[in-house]
């Protein structure tokens, strides 16, 4: 789209037919999986315990503010998606604004999220899936839990490769099931907080809690940084654009509608948490992901637990499946347009998904998950927070590009330059605050899981320069390999894009 330069682009494609399956999900479905896969149940039993050791009744104001850069950014993915309906999302995007160069290193960090969290996702569906049944003592084998983890990896790809439409109908399952239990749990814990029969010394919910600023500035900063990333992995349903109907607002409203719907899901369920159980005891256990949905689901719903403990089974189950889809087609984008090894654009000739780049994405993420569990459980934790800095890097890189892309149209009228310009920058400036504040903290061993130091630095600031570094070597030896994508030229929108595709 770079003033006419769309098809030079669109011919990069090693074959006329390798195509995904136009048209294969709907609106709906697109929306259920960018929920799932921001995985809501097990990101509120993972980051509820420590926001609220950090700001107190105040958690869930800090959900609320870290809500607005997820929106800002999600605009910045519904308009780029407007003109440019590509898989491979901030790759093409940042690409066609910016060029190669930065678009390569944004592919490249959106393909490397999933390979950190796929193994821990199913880590996580394995070990609540073993305590919703009762068995666990299964739970507490690393060696069971470890291998029934590879073979839900394995499960989850070939659902991904053998079609977007058995996909969509899983997830549509798993949400459902999901959504029931977390709202189950929310109605029964404020029931018994006004019922007085709390037995964890609730106390009455205020609107008072919405304020991000109750409990200051120092303390909102740390709290932002854990907030932000709950509502990481919407954009899952832009990445599916060329195979969604209506793809060119279909996927981007679906990403927008999925952190307004997460919005109301996190500030309900923290509500009842917080009212529930109060500060201290949240405060206490904020390092144990049960101490909120394990031996909180137990104190609310009794015998019923494994309602709750089954909600973060389905979640990270869901999110597991979901994570491959923004790698796997990020590899496919990048692979055709020759910014990787041309063999990750193959598309399965009967089921139409891109079944060598799914494939790549499970046995890299299965062989990282084993290799960080053999070093110490508290490498796989120091590797998913190392996941910020990769995700504020790519978001705010979106949100950047955006604006970039859009700059001769961002004067023309308060529209454009509110919500595709002024709005995307300052999510992007609040994220890249985030990622400055992010690399801050964990430059100090003492804020990594068990304290410990590699090289004088914690070692999830280890693990993202290594991230980085291993990419910027790639794509030196893949400009050398193959230059052909570097040709590319960053440009501007197409003026009869936006024309013809005003909101």
């Amino acid at each position: 789209m770079d003033d006419g330069d769309h098809g030079a682009a669109g011919s990069t494609l090693p074959e006329a037919d390798a195509s995904l399956k136009a048209n294969a999900i709907g609106f709906l479905d697109a929306l259920v999986i960018g929920l799932n896969s921001t995985s809501p149940a097990y990101s509120l039993a993972a980051v509820l315990g420590p926001i609220v050791a950090l700001v107190g009744v105040y958690a869930p104001g800090v959900m609320l503010a870290s809500f607005v850069p997820m929106l800002l950014i999600a605009a910045a993915f519904y308009y780029l998606n407007k003109v440019d309906q590509d898989c491979g999302t901030t790759f093409s995007w940042v690409t066609r604004a910016m060029g190669p160069w930065a678009g390569w290193l944004g592919g490249w960090a959106i393909t490397m999220t999933g390979v950190l969290v796929i193994g821990s996702l199913a880590d996580v569906a394995v070990h609540f899936g073993l305590l919703a049944a009762g068995l666990d003592g299964l739970a507490a084998n690393q060696l069971v839990r470890q291998g029934l983890s590879v073979l839900v990896i394995l499960a989850m790809t070939a659902v991904c490769v053998i079609g977007t439409e058995m996909s969509a109908r899983l997830q549509d399952v798993l949400i459902l099931a999901q959504v029931f239990f977390l709202l189950a749990f929310a109605v029964v814990a404020i029931y018994r907080v006004y019922a007085g029969t709390s037995t964890l010394g609730g106390i009455p919910p205020s609107l008072s809690w919405l304020n991000p600023f109750g409990a200051g500035g120092a303390a909102l900063t740390g709290g932002l940084l854990l907030g932000v990333f709950i509502y990481w992995g919407w954009e899952s349903a832009v990445n599916l654009t060329e195979e969604v109907e209506d793809s060119a607002t279909a996927p981007g409203k679906a990403g927008i509608w999925s952190t307004i719907v997460l919005l109301v899901t996190y500030l309900s369920v923290g509500y009842a948490v917080v009212a529930y159980a109060g500060t201290q005891f949240l405060a206490e256990n904020a390092g144990e992901e049960e101490a909120v949905f394990a031996v909180l689901a137990h104190e609310v719903m009794g015998g019923w637990d494994w309602m709750v403990l089954l909600a973060v089974c389905t979640s990270a189950l869901a999110s597991t499946q979901t994570t491959i889809i923004p790698a796997s087609r990020t590899a496919l984008s990048m692979a055709r347009r020759h910014a990787l090894p041309p063999h990750l654009a193959h598309i399965h000739p009967r089921f139409r998904t891109p079944d060598v780049s799914t494939w790549w994405v499970a046995a890299i993420a299965i062989a990282w998950y084993l290799a960080v569990n053999q070093i110490s459980e508290n490498a796989l934790l120091d590797s998913l927070t190392a996941l910020s800095l990769l995700i504020a890097f790519y978001y705010a890189l979106t949100g950047v590009a955006c604006a970039v892309y859009y700059r001769r149209h961002l004067l023309e009228n308060a529209h454009n330059f509110l919500l595709i310009g002024l709005g995307p920058l300052v999510g992007a400036g609040l994220l890249t605050w985030l990622l400055v504040e992010s690399v801050g903290d964990m430059s100090n061993p003492a804020n990594s899981a068990g304290g410990i130091s590699w090289f004088g630095l914690g070692p999830p600031l280890v693990i993202g320069i290594g991230i980085a570094v291993v990419g910027f070597l790639l794509m030196c030896f893949w400009r050398i390999r193959d230059g052909r994508f570097w040709q590319e030229r960053p440009g501007v929108v197409d003026p009869a894009l936006v024309r013809g595709r005003k909101s």
